[in-house]
């Protein structure tokens, strides 16, 4: 048993992206469409289970994602899934809120209740409303509160990724970003 723990920790030392907290950097969250596209988020995985990372999120009945799962909606904002028993409060998901530019990412704040993100929303509080077999992950009927978002202000944003290559906004695009930072003035 003692040689196949050392198995398991040398193997887990080749893996370059997640081992512990201290091993997320803000490297490790790229450009959006560089992720996998499910709906209207993206998903990806630091430890490389992509695959059942996306077979959750596009299960109709939920599940539990796979640890190192990384699950954002817009750039500004990530959720990643730790190993278990980090936090049994979050489900193991730690929250972030991320400066992005064209010069990459910078990790603004993480941690579990106390994350606020760029909106003035605290991560957890809604994520914690999502019903269970959900794993925290909101969606139009999962059971968390709506956000002040529309899905085209969403694609809109996601589109404005400083860190993709430039895509051309449609005027539909511009209009809904237009719209949204009309909304943010008037908060």
């Amino acid at each position: 048993m003692k040689n196949m723990t050392k198995l398991i920790v040398g193997i887990v030392a080749l893996i370059p992206s997640l081992a512990s907290a201290g091993d997320i950097q803000a490297d490790n969250f790229k450009c959006l469409s560089d992720m996998t596209e499910v709906r209207h988020f993206y998903v990806d995985n630091l430890l490389g289970n992509v695959d059942d990372t996306v077979a959750v999120a596009n299960s109709p009945t939920g599940g539990s994602y796979p640890e190192g799962s990384v699950v954002q909606l817009v750039p500004s904002e990530a959720m990643v899934k730790r190993e278990a028993g980090f936090n049994p409060a979050t489900n193991d998901w730690e929250f972030f809120e991320l400066d992005v530019s064209d010069q990459g990412t910078a990790i603004g704040k993480r941690g579990f209740a106390e994350v606020v993100n760029k909106f003035g929303g605290n991560c957890f509080a809604c994520h914690v409303q999502a019903q269970p077999q959900w794993d925290l992950i909101c969606d139009n009927n999962h059971g968390c509160d709506p956000i002040p978002l529309t899905r085209g202000m969403i694609k809109a944003i996601q589109k404005t990724d400083p860190r993709c290559d430039p895509v051309e906004l449609t005027e539909e695009d511009q209009a809904n970003l237009q719209a949204l930072q009309a909304a943010l003035s008037a908060n």
